[in-house]
């Protein structure tokens, strides 16, 4: 994930839960199954991780947060810091599984050769990050706040937001066949304020800023959604767009 955010496993938890909890079903596309090796890439806490364990499945968590990976063998979990851009593992998983992690890494092409390499012949690939149009609106107003005080947004933007036929070809060119994959535009309602959020999901735009900046930044962005994400009983909704797929290696 991006180096200049970090994560804090208490205040993920408090503030963006809903990731793994919306991430259940993707489970049942990845079918886990008793005495398989599973590789959970970007693992965060081990919510899910321990879910598939519970299946029976031996299975390896790696997550580019030290503090997350923390958290997760705090549960009892096998997990280990490692860049999902430079995944290390010889051929022996059965499955790689990934969730909200995979549009942190602005290098598909190394993350699909890391997952390819480390996975049985026949192995499969699941996962759901955000596509095309995520979080689309937060994105702009975010990039407009920092347009306004002449820093280029893309120069720390940390997101990659793929549609399915560009993630449909880069799977293909590393010996993939695409079962399944579908984007699945899902408005997601915070558990608090989008001030929260954007601490949580957005640091690289406002560290971008000198310390004296950052409140009035994210104060702006805050106004500049509120007419659209802000619903009349004040409760906020993020426009999160998903790409759920599933390949499997040749």
């Amino acid at each position: 994930m991006s180096s200049s955010t970090a994560w804090n496993p208490q205040t993920y938890s408090q503030n963006a839960r809903f990731v793994s909890d919306l991430g259940e079903p993707l489970l049942q596309l990845l079918d886990p199954r008793a005495n398989e090796r599973i590789l959970d890439l970007g693992c965060g806490d081990g919510a899910l991780t321990e879910k598939i364990a519970a299946l029976g499945s031996f299975v390896i968590g790696v997550d580019a947060s030290a503090a997350q990976v923390l958290a997760a063998q705090q549960r009892g979990l096998l997990a280990a810091v490692m860049d999902g851009q430079r995944l290390s593992f010889k051929p022996g998983f059965d499955a790689v599984f990934t969730n909200a992690a995979l549009h942190w890494m602005r290098e598909p092409e190394k993350v699909i050769e890391g997952v390819a390499n480390c996975l049985k012949p026949g192995g499969r690939f699941v996962g759901e990050f955000g596509g095309k149009g995520n979080v689309e609106t937060i994105r702009a107003a975010l990039h407009a706040a920092l347009d306004k005080r002449g820093i280029d947004p893309w120069t720390v933007d940390p997101w990659y937001y793929p549609s399915a036929e560009e993630y449909t070809q880069l799977l293909n060119q590393f010996a993939f066949t695409v079962e399944s994959i579908e984007l699945i535009p899902r408005p997601t309602k915070l558990p608090g304020d989008i001030r929260a959020w954007l601490e949580v999901f957005a640091q690289p735009f406002f560290k971008a800023l000198i310390d004296d900046e950052r409140e009035k930044y994210l104060e702006e962005v805050r106004n500049r959604l509120a007419p659209q994400l802000r619903q009349p009983d004040g409760a906020w909704t993020a426009d999160y767009v998903r790409l759920r797929f599933k390949a499997v290696l040749e």
